[in-house]
């Protein structure tokens, strides 16, 4: 039995295989791109499936009435495990075509869509074979096992073939430094962005509908509101890199949370889903390097606002070290453990301008924040999140005072790492196994830091000028973990997470100011849309390669009349 399983497992771990290939064009189709592909991903998944399979039949000789005794490798046996695993297969190839449809390229698909059927079609003659053996018996024995290893081989070697050999992707856009001179440009307005991780336009309404967090609630009742979908695989780098450049990331060049190096050489951009694949980097199967603000094949925001003139000042913006010029400052988001001596990290590259004297604003930013202490005291490593957001926070105001711009980005961070382990006690019904005692203790460390991003939302209210812009934005939300999931994290995982991304949970976009509509928006944007919004507002063109459109729906008429939206082919060629 176990022979026979390893024999199954193969195939099901081929399987998967293929499809990290197909998510991963660039991995060339040479005896060492599958080397590595097959000794990183396909053995981790071979050893996981023969325990599975192995399961099975252990379960099939006890229930059933039949006791059967197989061979080393039988036909019998495979024919029926193969046709499971192919269709199992098919299902996961699909559901990643449904998943990373948007950051997939035309073939891509079209090669996905015909694996599928491929493995469909395999699993059905598995099962013909396994039908006409058990009418024919040992007269057809050498004929079902030559169908069944050339159904096996065939259903792994024509979706590779589909796939092709790969190829780099090309470089679409470069970037270019020349500055722009676009009339039309509105000098004068001012635009604040804060950009939120994992924030949740539900809770926020509820907890603002209660009073519990009135500058939420003041947008709510008299700004533009709506639902922005997200990007997947929704990891921070991946989400903000396509808000930043308002292109997807098959043009920004961000696909994941970082590069995937695989233990045979070579490396990956994507993860499957569906299949436990992160556990891949849990157990040290494949290992994940950090993307940098090298990564950006498309311009950001901030750059493109330098190029015309306008003075931009960013704090903690994903991807944004080592700091890039602008026209103003940058804090990039590794500035904190650079200040804190964390290895690695270059202080030097942190900011921009590297001389920028903030040094007193993070030293006076240490916070005793309930939020912060309570999470610290369950999840001792919640310190360092929590009081980063505390510190660049201090750090963007003390900046905003010093080093006046028209364009001000920043963003919180710590909603996410907090909300994966305090969902349950903000959201015990949802669990059902939360205490009294654990409700009373920490069921308001997530709104607690709801509450102090509250009050930087209310200083940037007070701030706005008559024709300014507020813009509250949050990439990506965050649900409660499914029971299954729980089960299995608590089995193999970490027990006391209960906030997930899986899904890609929708986003939000708030909009306050003199020139926005009141009223939340029917309609549900993307968040490829801030880049083009902000350009819009501002009066400057909106790029025709980007993915997002300017949401003219959240301004006044007022205001739309005598704008109409200006064009530019590209701001990266």
């Amino acid at each position: 039995m176990l022979s026979n399983s390893i024999a199954a497992a193969a195939l099901a771990a081929g399987y998967i295989v293929v499809l990290v290939l197909q998510i991963n064009p660039s991995v060339p189709l040479t005896p060492a791109g599958l080397f590595s592909t097959i000794v990183s991903i396909g053995a981790f998944y071979i050893v996981h499936l023969t325990v599975i399979f192995y399961v099975v039949l252990v379960l099939r000789q006890i229930l059933s009435s039949d006791a059967y005794s197989p061979g080393w490798i039988s036909i019998g046996i495979f024919v029926w495990l193969g046709a499971a695993a192919s269709a199992a297969g098919a299902a996961l190839v699909w559901g990643n075509l449904q998943t990373f449809a948007p950051v997939l390229d035309p073939p891509i698909r079209t090669a996905m869509i015909r694996s599928t059927v491929t493995m469909m079609l395999a699993s059905m003659l598995f099962v013909v074979v396994a039908l006409v053996r058990a009418q024919f018996g040992a007269r057809m024995r050498k004929a079902n096992a030559v169908l069944a290893v050339a159904l096996a081989a065939l259903s792994i070697l024509i979706p590779l073939a589909l796939r092709g050999h790969g190829s780099l992707p090309l470089l679409e856009a470069r970037p270019i430094d020349a500055a722009a001179d676009v009339g039309g440009a509105d000098r004068s307005a001012r635009v604040t962005i804060l950009a939120l991780d994992a924030a949740s336009l539900d809770f926020i309404a509820g907890a603002a509908a209660d009073g519990r967090l009135p500058n939420f609630g003041r947008i709510l009742d008299a700004g533009s509101v709506m639902h922005l979908a997200t990007v997947h695989p929704t990891s921070p780098e991946a989400v903000w890199a396509a808000v930043a450049t308002g292109k997807l990331p098959q043009k920004n060049g961000v696909r994941s949370a970082g590069i995937y190096h695989l233990k045979g050489g070579g490396t990956i951009d994507l993860l499957p889903d569906y299949c436990l694949a992160h556990d891949l980097v849990r157990l040290g199967f494949v290992t994940e390097e950090p993307h940098t603000s090298a990564t950006l094949r498309a311009r950001a925001l901030w750059s493109i606002l330098s190029a015309f003139h306008v003075s931009v000042g960013v704090v903690d913006w994903s991807l944004t070290y080592p700091a890039p010029a602008v026209r103003g400052y940058l804090v990039s988001d590794e500035y904190y453990r650079a200040a804190s001596g964390a290895p690695g990290v270059d202080a030097a590259d942190a900011a921009y301008p590297s001389g920028l004297r903030i040094d007193g604003a993070l030293a006076s930013s240490a916070t005793d924040d309930d939020a912060v202490v309570a999470a610290a005291r369950v999840e001792p490593h919640f310190d360092t999140p929590g009081r980063s957001d505390h510190v660049y926070d201090r750090i963007a105001q003390t900046l905003a005072a010093s080093h006046p711009t028209q364009v001000t980005v920043i963003r919180y961070q710590s909603l996410d790492p907090i909300g994966h382990y305090f969902l349950r006690y903000a959201m015990p019904s949802e669990f059902g196994d939360v205490s009294d005692d654990e409700r009373r203790r920490l069921g308001l460390v997530l709104e607690r830091h709801y509450a102090f991003i509250d009050e930087a939302i209310g200083r940037a209210i007070a701030a706005l000028g008559p024709d300014d812009l507020l813009l509250v934005v949050s990439g990506y939300g965050m649900k409660p973990l499914s029971p299954s999931k729980r089960l299995l994290e608590k089995a193999i995982g970490d027990s006391n997470l209960s906030g997930t991304h899986d899904g890609a949970p929708e986003g939000f976009l708030m909009a306050y100011g003199a020139p926005v509509a009141k009223g939340r928006l029917p309609v549900q944007g993307w968040v490829v849309d801030v880049v083009p919004t902000v350009l819009y507002f501002l009066g400057l063109p909106v790029a025709r390669d980007m993915d997002g459109y300017a949401r003219t729906d959240i301004f006044q008429r007022s205001f739309t009349d005598d704008r109409p939206i200006t064009f530019i082919p590209t701001y990266d060629r």
